[in-house]
């Protein structure tokens, strides 16, 4: 009976599972020691009460789930209920803190079944890139990801992600947290120090928040390291199991859970008492084998042999190390890992050989490349290192672009830095510029109506997350068609970053020289020097009219006098004849409401006075219907000294950047 009672007590006080039918169901594990998991692959309960998911082992991958599915759902096809996790893990690499096999993942999937998962890549999770686990994908993960994958887009070797139903995060983040004064504070995955993570899901909301600190810390309250608007329940089956995953790969590491909790449908995950966990073990070096009675005799002739290699090599290293030779500064500290090496370009374009250019502008040439290994597309900018202007706009793109994560910006995949030259990196976009569909060889514009439309929007969203939803407000100040470019589904993605600031949310913006192009300019620019992302707002005015007519913003009448597109289309609305100003190669294969909402909206953005204009969250509920269009704008007597207004913009010294493609 005594024995009966301390075991019970023992149970009691390292594991609780708290089950209300089926509408709630919670429980926490303060370690592991006799918890009822199921373990797969290497993955082991020690008698610490760890669960050890790897071992030392290289290629090996392991998995520890929730023995029962639960239901995640109300009803068989209802909406997936809030839930929430809590865990607290870490990682103790073999050899080195470079040596740190895959990382951890936690997980929610249709089966127990990983058969099929890689144990070389992908956290032993998933099969290929689109789906694993016997459910076509159906997976939802937050990943501890310690390896550096450009395949997959990865941001660095040591970051934080939210994974639907692949191994490609939909949104990541440096590993750390944010304190309480919203600074970002990192964390290294590999620091063998024990780390807590919490997971939130609300129903309602769709929102996944992901946050994580050092074990013992209370949970940061400021904000979460990631958070991102994704509705589970189109990809959730019902009913899934939860759990974690981990791999080695070529490296090996052990990955160890220390505690564990869990809730849906009811209270938050219940909290890890963490004076009760088992303690991280630290790194055990694997022992060395016997000496060899042979060492003293072989290791004098290996030395000289050594020597003699690489005194015959180094003339040859040293002509052929010239050939890829970079430059490296302490700022790029910061924005290391998105480096590549002059070598993998060089291959990638084939030597930049003529035949894979793509572009030629003022910034530079643009080619496209294939990386080896991966056979990733990209597209590399090359911009002449010949003055500090050229490094200013190179850098304005790392520090900018390099951190953004949008679907309708032009992802920077990272960069190079060679004598005399700048290098940027992007994802390759197969349709290329606006531009140039736009303007093709023959002028004739070959997008129909729902295409023009889908890109107006598009650049609207984009615009927006830049100026309102990132951490930063970045305003690009060079929006035209040459930088907007298209990828396989004609979706717009505003690129080249060159000339884009940043500052604060609520700063007060700095004067500034005037750049931009001529054109798309807005008129308070030539008399403040101040530029706002009400400028943006007047360039997206002078894009929206311009993808509708087909015109440039600069045109001539009948009589040869130069006019502006933005003068010519308000003479049609006075008129009563706006669609008379869409495009003619559309041959009124157009929707008409549609298109005159665009006209009316592109001249109320490109309004002379900015404070009449909207702003792009204003401007994304004019487009989306959600709200009407103020038409009394247009009557403002602002509007007749447009003209007068950008040819004083027009005379000013500017600067013109062409697309990067």
């Amino acid at each position: 009976m005594s024995l009966f009672l301390t075991i019970l007590l023992f149970i009691g006080i390292n594991l609780a599972s708290i089950t209300a039918g089926d509408d709630h169901h919670r429980f926490v594990y303060n370690g592991f020691a006799g918890a009822n998991l199921s373990l797969g692959g290497t993955a082991k309960v020690t008698p610490d009460g760890l669960v050890e998911l790897t071992n030392d082992g290289v290629r090996v991958k392991g998995h520890a789930l929730y023995p029962s599915p639960l239901r995640f759902r109300e009803s068989p096809n209802g909406m997936v209920r809030s839930f929430s996790a809590s865990f607290v893990f870490g990682i103790v690499p073999t050899f080195s803190d470079l040596s740190s096999g895959h990382g951890i993942v936690f997980f929610v999937a249709p089966s127990k079944n990983f058969s099929d998962a890689i144990a070389a890549q992908y956290f032993g999770l998933f099969g290929n890139q689109t789906g694993g686990n016997g459910g076509g994908g159906q997976v939802f993960a937050v990943e501890l990801d310690t390896i550096q994958n450009r395949e997959l887009g990865d941001m660095n070797g040591n970051h934080v992600g939210i994974d639907i139903g692949r191994p490609n995060s939909l949104l990541s983040h440096p590993a750390g947290f944010y304190d309480d004064d919203g600074m970002f504070q990192s964390l290294t995955l590999t620091s063998m120090e024990a780390m807590q993570v919490w997971v939130d899901y609300g129903r309602d909301t769709t929102q996944i928040n992901v946050t994580m600190a050092p074990a013992g810390m209370p949970r940061p309250a400021v904000r979460p390291l990631l958070s991102a608007t994704y509705n589970l329940s189109g990809l959730l089956m019902e009913p899934a199991y939860v759990g974690f995953s981990s791999s080695t790969g070529a490296a090996s590491a052990r990955h160890y859970l220390l505690g564990w909790s869990f809730s849906i449908n009811g209270p938050p995950a219940p909290a890890i008492d963490i004076a009760k966990l088992p303690k991280l073990p630290r790194r055990v070096l694997p022992k060395a084998g016997p000496s060899s009675k042979m060492l003293p005799i072989i290791l004098p002739v290996a030395i000289a042999a050594f020597l003699l290699v690489v005194g015959t090599a180094i003339s040859l290293l040293v002509r052929r190390r010239m050939r890829y030779a970079e430059l490296r500064e302490d700022w790029e500290v910061e924005f290391g890992p998105h480096r590549f090496t002059y070598r993998d370009l060089f291959h990638a374009t084939e030597g930049f050989d003529d035949k894979n250019l793509l572009g030629i502008g003022g910034a530079g040439r643009v080619y496209k490349g294939i990386l080896v290994g991966s056979k990733q597309e990209i597209a590399v900018k090359k911009i002449p290192h010949n003055s500090k202007q050229s490094m200013k706009q190179f850098i304005a793109e790392i520090v900018s672009i390099g951190r953004l994560q949008h679907r309708n910006l032009v992802r920077l995949l990272g960069y190079c830095r060679r004598k005399g030259e700048l290098l940027l990196v992007y994802e390759y976009m197969p349709n290329g510029s606006l531009e140039n569909h736009l303007y093709g060889q023959d002028d004739t514009c070959n997008l129909d109506w729902k295409q023009r439309f889908q890109i107006i929007k598009g650049v609207a969203s984009g615009l927006l997350y830049l100026h309102e939803e990132w951490e930063k407000v970045v305003i690009h100040r060079d929006v035209k068609p040459s930088n907007i470019l298209l990828d396989n589904g004609m979706n717009g993605k505003i690129g080249d970053f060159g000339l884009s600031r940043l500052h604060d949310h609520g700063a007060d913006p700095e004067t500034t020289h005037v750049v931009g192009t001529i054109g798309y300019l807005a008129p308070e620019i030539a008399l403040t020097g101040k530029v706002t992302p009400l400028a943006d707002v007047f360039s997206f005015g002078i894009l929206a009219l311009e993808v509708t007519c087909g015109q440039k913003p600069m045109k001539q009448n009948a009589q040869g006098i130069q006019q502006t597109l933005v003068d010519w289309v308000l003479v049609h609305w006075h008129k009563g004849s706006l669609v008379d100003a869409v495009d003619a190669n559309l041959q009124d294969d157009y929707d008409i409401d549609e298109a005159s909402l665009v006209l009316k909206l592109g001249l109320i953005c490109s309004h002379p006075s900015e404070s009449l204009r909207p702003n792009m969250r204003q401007v994304m509920q004019y487009l989306n219907g959600d709200m009407p269009l103020p038409e009394t704008i247009l009557t403002h007597p602002g509007f007749g000294m447009f003209h007068l207004m950008q040819e004083r913009v027009s005379n000013l010294y500017v600067m013109s950047y062409p697309s990067q493609v």
